[in-house]
């Protein structure tokens, strides 16, 4: 289906479909329908649509509404380059692949970029005539070259000759020259020109990419306003600059969307090959298949026959722009983040202690954990007191060794100087890297080197597994015993991400814990089976058994007539296998809770088969990162907190681990936590049977919103807390 669009949105070249259309439409439809499970990727756009809905709470200040807009499109970003990307892995290389939909890979390839249209479309659409039309009572608005004063032009012409132009490279394409190499994820100048002395139709390419590292606007003051001019505007302006003695037919901006999903080659020894590998593929990233153009609208015809041509592109790949318009709405980070607009976003909350840490701030980290433990529930609480274990650790001299797995760090990360600092000490310093932490390769391979270098022993990750577990243990000589101190987290070893994502860390020195995370790096960093954990459940090794063992648990109870129950907060749900003993353990009469941020495949609510499952996605100020598992035990609870959603890539394709929540109070805490994501009323989108999203709204009910309530939980509160069901 061929789409074309009028500022911005979508419409269907025919507007009066085909019997033929709609009856590919009405089969489309009913395959949909029918199957038990939803798609994975359509699911993902409908939580992109959650994501957008929040730049539309009218109650949040404007550089927060932008903030969510610029989020949908970086997730648009990655949903072309990994998403599509992997379903034309299939496609190009002839592969058969039937979607959880039903649907084969063309009439699914329709699908989804029918529904990215429209999402495209409603994104477009929001921004020009609700979101920008309020720019200038904030004090800025985004500039056009014909409405600045005389001396305000000067400033950009200024700018242009002296800053832009030297770092401009027009590519010409023609017989003589080859297709230059288009970069990922960049705007793009393509220009058509002709030479005034020769034939008209002979007609001359060329291309301009503009440079990553100039700023997406050109800042100009007026009066108590700021003008942000976007970069790509003053080019066009100036362009004429760079094509002297020639006439120039058009000029048409654009934006390439490359593959960007790769998977490295299964290999036993990880060494310098490997490294040359994972570098190579990353080069491929920027040069990959071409899944998406953003362009113009109204573009020259025969630049863009020759795009189609050249990267195998159909009209389903074209996403319009229309001249009032933006690309990239990414850019608006730097408008967010501008310091003289400070004033226009609110205030953070300072983050508190963890309800079961002590208020005398003299005791040492170390005291504190062996008397108890504690459950960190970021972003609420701070991240100090991991901070401070990591960092006095470094520098006590009874730390004899630090193990721990790193997935994404912070810039300027404290716990890579901490490690560097502990190695100078001479302590024994064991760093698990998983340099395919995507979109963080680079950063990590760079971080990993330099610890190596300091002198720290690094794995590189692990064979062709994602190490994604976030496992940290500290060994420490006290006297005549040793002490091991642990922290296992759903979260990464992060400082900046800790106050964004809501995220659950378990500090302890409890042996049986401390066991199984020496069992685990023994085998990581070794080459030996571990011995059967007592607390922690892995993959790849078992971990779909052992969540499948738990739910058929609940199901054979409630066909005993026992009281049972589920509840399962994650930020994805995909593996058929779970999914399925979930629907077996509705049938039997379990009453099933899920709390499932993004994608979810399982259609909930379905008659005879998922009745008893209910599905809300939390979609908020903070980006929903906890997993909890909550299985009701004939009354005495199995309580899991860790790393790892219900994926196939989870359990099958990643290192992963969930930790068994032993301390009562801290268990309380955890179902503390699923009451609240139940309760809450301002952040919650119900999923229904067909997979669409309703806004869940309570009449009469006072708003609750957890990422507000979870900063003022006490200890009192959590112990009076009562089970589900």
């Amino acid at each position: 289906m061929a789409f074309c669009f009028s500022k911005g949105f979508a419409i269907y070249l025919n507007t009066k479909p085909t019997a033929h259309m709609i009856a590919e439409t009405d089969r489309v439809t009913t395959l949909i329908d029918q199957s038990k499970y939803i798609s994975r990727d359509l699911s993902w756009l409908k939580f992109n649509n959650r994501v957008l809905d929040q730049a539309k709470h009218l109650d949040r200040t404007l550089l927060e509404r932008l903030k969510f807009l610029a989020i949908t499109s970086s997730n648009l970003d990655e949903f072309f380059m990994i998403r599509v990307g992997s379903l034309y892995n299939y496609l190009d290389y002839g592969k058969e692949r039937t979607d959880y939909s039903g649907l084969r890979e063309i009439p699914y390839k329709r699908k989804l970029f029918q529904e990215a249209h429209k999402f495209y479309s409603d994104q477009t659409e929001y921004y020009e005539h609700k979101l920008k039309p309020l720019f200038k009572e904030s004090g800025f608005c985004i500039g056009r070259i014909e409405d600045l004063k005389e001396q305000e032009l000067s400033k950009v012409k200024d700018y242009f000759k002296k800053t832009i132009f030297p770092m401009l490279t027009p590519m010409v394409y023609d017989s003589y020259h080859t297709f230059p190499v288009l970069m990922n994820q960049i705007l793009i100048f393509g220009v058509v020109t002709q030479n005034k002395l020769e034939d008209k139709s002979q007609k001359k390419l060329s291309f301009i990419q503009i440079p990553q590292n100039l700023p997406r606007f050109f800042e100009i003051e007026r009066d108590e306003h700021i003008i942000f001019m976007p970069i790509e505007d003053i080019i066009k302006n100036y362009i004429h600059k760079l094509f002297r003695n020639v006439d120039i037919i058009s000029i048409n901006l654009f934006r390439l969307t490359r593959n960007g999903d790769f998977t490295l080659e299964e290999s036993d020894d990880i060494d310098a090959n490997f490294l040359e590998e994972l570098k190579k593929k990353l080069r491929t990233r920027k040069t990959g298949r071409v899944v998406r153009v953003e362009m113009d609208e109204s573009p020259n015809k025969w630049l863009k026959k020759i795009l189609k041509d050249r990267w195998e592109l159909d009209e389903d790949n074209f996403f319009y722009v229309s001249g009032d318009n933006m690309f990239d709405y990414t850019r608006f980070w730097s408008i967010i983040g501008n310091p003289n607009l400070k004033g226009l976003l609110p205030r953070q909350r300072s983050q508190v202690n963890a309800i079961t840490y002590p208020d005398d701030d003299s005791m040492n980290i170390f005291e504190v954990l062996k008397k108890k433990d504690i459950l960190l529930h970021h972003p609420y609480n701070t991240m100090e007191p991991l901070l401070d274990l990591i960092e006095k650790s470094a520098e006590d001299p009874k730390v004899l060794s630090i193990k721990l797995t790193i997935y994404r760090l912070a810039r300027n990360s404290r716990i890579t100087t901490a490690l560097h600092k502990a190695v100078e000490n001479g302590k024994h310093v064991s760093v698990l890297f998983e340099v395919k932490a995507r979109f963080d390769e680079e950063n990590n391979l760079r971080e990993a080197k330099m610890l190596e270098e300091a002198g720290c022993f690094v794995i590189y990750g692990v064979s062709h597994v994602k190490t994604h577990t976030k496992l940290l243990l500290i060994v420490r000589k006290e006297g005549e015993k040793v002490t091991r101190y642990v922290h296992m987290s759903s979260g990464n070893y992060n400082e900046t991400t800790a106050k964004l994502y809501t995220d659950l860390g378990l500090l302890t020195t409890n042996e049986l814990y401390a066991h199984d995370v020496s069992e685990f790096f023994n085998a990581i960093t070794g080459h030996s089976e571990p011995r059967i954990y007592q607390n922690l459940i892995t993959a790849p090794k078992d971990m779909r058994r052992q969540l499948i063992e738990l739910i058929r648990n609940e199901a054979e109870n409630a066909r005993k007539g026992l009281v049972s129950g589920i509840v399962i907060k994650i930020n994805s749900l995909q593996d058929k296998e779970t999914i399925n003993e979930l629907y077996e353990a509705s049938q039997a009469g379990v009453p099933i809770k899920l709390v499932v941020r993004g994608i979810c495949c399982l259609r909930p609510g379905r008659k005879d088969l998922s009745e008893n499952v209910e599905v809300i996605s939390i979609v908020g100020n903070y980006l929903e990162h906890s997993r909890i598992y909550y299985f009701h035990n004939e009354g005495d609870p199995k309580v899991y907190c860790g790393s790892a959603d219900v994926m196939v890539r989870s359990f099958d394709r990643r290192i992963e681990s969930l930790f068994l929540i032993l301390d009562p109070t801290l268990k309380k805490q955890c179902i503390n936590i699923l009451h609240y994501n139940m309760r809450d009323n301002v952040n919650t989108y119900i999923m229904n049977e067909d997979g669409s999203y309703s806004i869940k709204t309570e009449a009469g009910v006072e708003p609750f919103n957890i990422h507000n309530e979870f900063y003022n939980v006490k200890l009192e509160e959590v112990e009076r807390i009562k089970m589900f069901w």
